[in-house]
């Protein structure tokens, strides 16, 4: 892998950028590989890329069933923050935050994370009280978090409408001002190149379609469209069709998958400060490098597998965007696009072990899978190499399901962040 660098860059520049080679291989698979990673997204690259890197293991590929980012991983919003309530789920996302602030360096690519910070707005008085109370239970983990008047929050992102007579009127907010933004694509780019340095291979337009088992339980394989393929170890990062690839190794999710809706207006001038939420109005706002306004809606009040949704979910969103900036009714929308996301009952991830030996699972991360990227993919490395979960992981198990010791973030996640 060449690095980037100023020399290098200057040198292409004085060469018209024609010594580029490709960022990474398109290899033949082969016959076995020590650990299969089923998912080409930022999780699943994330991954192969720590367990070459921390875990010493080079026999590594990552199947995908299309190209490498074309699912979730490109169709999300961006948005990074940890201000979550409890403490298992602070260290989880926090654990992401601290990765993300030197991503860039360590994959040697621009992952362009800012660090804009992330305003979530009350509109009324449980509003208050419950942000009020995610502040005391961050600061509490070592989070920065801090609550912000009506006029405060004006005073940090100019654009707000403030006026006590709009339906959803402002009452104050949440800001983590560490929270910010990244380019999705950027992510996995990084990722499938670093890991490609590392010997990892991944393996576009290679769905599968079975998963092979021994006499004794334990995983042997996968069926693929581009043949068999031998493993001692699987790890599924497949996002909303987790359940469907599950369902190969006899395994039943405790998952639900919804479609979720987000939008971009066409490019202006640089207009908007941070990343703004609302869950009352399951709505927020952030503006890309491009210049695109951001905007995302809630999920779909209906499973499904389609990536279209209901244009009713999409025109609240905007009733309440135009509602709280005025000055945005007269942009165009540029285009629409949906996503699968795979929703459990407590609304947190599952990371860890199942009852099938030798396979792993990394899901149900829902509307909050892009923010925890390297840090999901840190602790789910540790935990397929050493066939026990990190620490941070460790209370997001199948086994909480059993034991009823759930993470309830459905306050967190309600909205599409």
């Amino acid at each position: 892998m060449r690095r980037f660098s100023l020399p290098t860059l200057l040198s292409e520049a004085l060469n018209a950028h024609q010594g580029w080679s490709r960022q990474w291989r398109n290899p033949t698979p082969k016959p076995a590989y020590d650990v299969l990673i089923i998912g080409g997204g930022s999780h699943g690259l994330g991954a192969a890329y720590y367990l070459a890197k921390e875990h010493g293991l080079r026999n590594i590929a990552v199947l995908e069933k299309g190209w490498i980012g074309g699912g979730n991983s490109g169709r999300n919003t961006t948005i990074i923050r940890s201000n979550y309530l409890y403490d298992e789920s602070a260290a989880l996302y926090e654990h992401a935050v601290k990765l993300w602030e030197g991503l860039s360096q360590e994959l040697n690519y621009n992952v362009m994370f800012s660090q804009r910070g992330v305003l979530m707005l009350a509109h009324n008085q449980h509003d208050v009280q419950s942000f009020k109370r995610h502040v005391y239970s961050n600061r509490l983990n070592g989070i920065d978090n801090e609550w912000l008047t009506r006029e405060q929050t004006k005073e940090f992102c100019p654009q707000l409408n403030i006026s006590p007579d709009i339906r959803y009127p402002v009452l104050g907010g949440a800001l983590q001002r560490r929270g910010g933004t990244a380019r999705h694509d950027a992510v996995v780019w990084g990722y499938a190149r670093g890991a490609d340095a590392l010997g990892v291979d991944i393996i576009q337009n290679c769905e599968v379609t079975a998963i092979h088992r021994g006499p004794d339980g334990a995983v042997t394989g996968v069926e693929t469209t581009r043949g068999p393929i031998g493993a001692k170890k699987i790890g599924v990062s497949a996002a909303g069709h987790t359940s469907m690839v599950m369902a190969m190794a006899g395994v039943r999710m405790p998952l639900e998958s919804f479609p979720l809706q987000a939008l971009v207006s066409e490019p202006v001038k640089p207009c908007f400060p941070c990343v703004l939420m609302s869950n009352a109005v399951h709505a927020y706002i952030s503006q890309s490098d491009k210049g695109e306004l951001v905007i995302g809606a809630g999920t779909d009040q209906y499973v499904s597998y389609s990536q279209q949704g209901g244009l009713h979910i999409t025109t609240h969103t905007l009733d309440a965007i135009c509602e709280l900036f005025p000055q945005f009714t007269r942009m165009k929308m540029l285009r629409n696009w949906g996503g699968i996301v795979d929703v459990t009952p407590d609304r947190s991830p599952i990371i860890g072990k199942t009852p099938v030996k030798g396979l792993y699972v990394n899901c149900g991360w829902g509307t909050g899978g892009f923010k925890a990227t390297p840090g999901s993919a840190h602790v789910f490395a540790h935990t397929i190499a050493r066939d026990e979960p990190h620490p941070v992981n460790a209370p997001f198990t199948l086994d909480r399901f059993r034991t009823g010791r759930l993470i309830d973030e459905a306050a967190a996640a309600a909205v599409a962040h």
